[in-house]
Order: C-alpha cells, then sequence, then structure tokens
C-alpha cells in the first residue's frame, strides 16, 4: 500500500532502518560504530540519489537536512510504539507519517509487520545483524 515513488521508497527504507537502529541500541557498546556507519551510507545515498534526480548543490543539503527531520521524527514516534507492542499505536504512527493521515486498509498490515519484523529482530544475535545477515520474513 506504498506508492511507488520516491517518497514511498524513502519511507520504506526508513521503516526498516528504524527496526534495525532499535535493534542496534539495546547493545549500544558493540553496535554504535556499526550503526552510525549504516546512518551516514543511507544519507550519503540520499545525496547522490537527490543529485541523480536533478536537485542542485544548492538544494541537495536543504532536501537532506529535511529528510534527516523526516526520519528522526519517525524513529521516535514509532520507536514508542514498537516498544511498547502497541499495534494501534504503530497504525497511527504509520497513518500519521507514511499515509499522510490518510486511513487505508494497508496501514493495520504493515503495523503487523512491522511488529512482527522487530521480534524477529531482537532474536538475532547483533553480531549476526552487524556481519550483514538480517532476517526478516515476510508477512502473510
Amino acid at each position: 500500500g506504498i506508492a511507488d515513488t520516491v517518497t514511498g521508497r524513502f519511507d520504506m527504507i526508513c521503516l526498516h532502518l528504524v527496526l534495525l537502529f532499535r535493534r542496534l541500541r539495546s547493545e549500544e557498546d558493540r553496535a554504535s560504530e556499526f550503526s552510525q556507519a549504516v546512518f551516514d551510507l543511507f544519507f550519503k545515498d540520499m545525496d547522490q540519489s537527490l543529485r541523480e534526480l536533478g536537485a542542485g548543490d544548492l538544494a541537495v543539503p536543504k532536501k537532506i537536512q529535511k529528510m534527516g527531520s523526516l526520519f528522526y521524527g519517525l524513529l521516535a514516534s514509532l520507536s514508542a510504539a514498537l516498544d511498547a507492542g502497541d499495534a494501534a499505536a504503530v497504525e497511527t504512527v504509520l497513518i500519521r507519517n507514511i499515509y499522510d493521515d490518510q486511513p487505508v486498509p494497508q496501514s493495520s498490515l504493515l503495523a503487523a509487520y512491522l511488529l512482527q519484523q522487530s521480534e524477529l529482530l531482537a532474536a538475532q544475535p547483533v553480531t549476526t545483524i552487524t556481519a550483514g545477515q538480517i532476517y526478516l520474513e515476510r508477512a502473510a
């Protein structure tokens, strides 16, 4: 239910990064360097993508700053809902941040998916994750 657009793709990447960063924060000492490297790579890639889409040198930093603000807002609100294990709260965050305040039937499915993936990541050793072996399952 996410549009196959630049914004939709950004949103989906952000949702999965929230899952990753939540998992890594629980083992901050061992994973902080890895987490920072992933974060830096993500925004470096966003910078490059904006340039490929035709954004000029002066516009890119402003767009990256806006993307960072959107990401941090999503990270904070979605993390709180996921930490509580509250499917309704996760869905509310999705409707507000991903679906532009428009309730859609897929929002509950995406909320369930995120909760499921969060549990799967929590069961994986951080060393496995930082080795690049993240296992997520497709929701039924």
